[in-house]
């Protein structure tokens, strides 16, 4: 089955940092960019993040840039999501997506990716 399972979600105070961790099984990611996305109650589903297949083209939202870095090891299957300084606005639950793709991660919308994990919550607060 293909699948995708995010992992590394918690409770943080504001300042602290969480790793995300994207891990696929039933296909290989080396043909896939990898997006990040989050949804906080009340709000519709956004873009945090993307890289390409190889990682050359990465591209983050304003909201998270300098903050949050992504990355990923082929080898391992597995994309990550580094946050760090997390404000109690980034509180949301946490997708990765793949979409089918060969040097760029920008231009795909939601409904062209092709496989979406389940989520994993973060919440930011004192």
């Amino acid at each position: 089955q293909l699948q995708l399972v995010e992992s590394g979600g918690g409770l943080v105070q504001p300042g602290g940092s969480l790793r995300l961790s994207c891990a696929a099984s039933g296909f290989t990611l080396d043909y896939y960019a990898i997006g990040w996305f989050r949804q906080a109650p009340g709000k519709e589903r956004e873009g945090v993040s993307c890289i390409s297949t190889s990682g050359g083209d990465i591209n983050y939202a304003d909201s998270v840039k300098g903050r949050f870095t992504i990355s990923r090891d082929n080898a391992k299957n597995t994309v990550y999501l580094q946050m760090n300084n997390l404000k109690p606005e980034d509180t949301a639950i946490y997708y990765c997506a793949a979409v089918k793709a060969y040097y760029y991660c920008s231009g795909y919308s939601e409904s062209e990716y092709d496989y979406w994990g389940q989520g994993t919550q973060v919440t930011v607060s004192s």
